[in-house]
């Protein structure tokens, strides 16, 4: 029974295929913010029934990639100024709390770990691969956490994780965000290192502060045309 019963996780559904596409799609801003989302064009671009496009919206609703008004239907969901503020108020003061933690109960690997990701962010940005910046850095704040003990912090932050990357997708296009963002983020580790959980912690400060004064400005510009 218990056999009948188990879920193969190794199977990838239709559904899950066109929800990657269609996230990534957003992200890479092949449908930029405000853009209409037509379920019959998407039918056609993903190859997928109406039900499973309109399960995917529903999904990416769910994240807060997509908005739907009563007149236009869905769209690709428009960050404000005000809802970036919040999620980068709430970035900092979690992620510093971790690099603290990292920093005051510093595993001898813990560095290494977490160079290798910034490695990977590197080769994203020379490859001007949006996908595995985002993918890498995803994955440099998961170390993060685990490494913390602060597992509740991270399913916070995980389930701000598509808004966020979709304000990492701004800011790491910006001129420079590709040398600035890699060396603010190689100081956060030195200072895990170090043992410095006061450097550590004001390395995260810096490094989302600078972040946020970003898009803060992208968004300005936007919000004007």
């Amino acid at each position: 029974m218990v056999d009948e019963m188990r879920i193969d996780r190794t199977q990838v559904t239709l559904r899950d295929l066109a929800l990657i596409k269609l996230r990534g799609a957003i992200l890479d801003f092949r449908f930029k913010p405000g853009d209409r989302l037509v379920e019959r064009d998407l039918c056609e671009q993903l190859g997928v029934s109406r039900s499973i496009v309109r399960e995917v919206l529903c999904h990416l609703e769910a994240e807060g990639l997509v908005a739907t008004g009563a007149q236009r239907g869905p769209s690709v969901a428009k960050p404000t100024a005000d809802e970036a503020r919040q999620i980068y108020e709430i970035r900092a003061l979690l992620e510093a709390m971790a690099a603290r933690a990292c920093a005051q109960n510093m595993q001898p690997e813990l560095p290494q770990r977490l160079y290798l990701q910034i490695d990977d962010i590197a080769k994203g940005y020379g490859a001007r691969d949006l996908q595995c910046v985002l993918n890498a850095t995803n994955e440099f704040y998961k170390v993060l956490f685990e490494s913390a003990g602060r597992k509740v912090a991270f399913t916070v932050v995980r389930s701000l994780n598509a808004r966020i990357n979709q304000l990492r997708s701004l800011t790491i296009a910006t001129p420079g965000r590709d040398k600035a963002g890699v060396s603010q983020m190689q100081r956060i580790v030195e200072a895990i290192a170090n043992g410095d959980g006061d450097a550590a912690h004001q390395a995260c400060i810096d490094h989302i502060s600078q972040a946020a004064a970003i898009a803060q400005s992208l968004l300005a510009s936007s919000s004007e045309h």
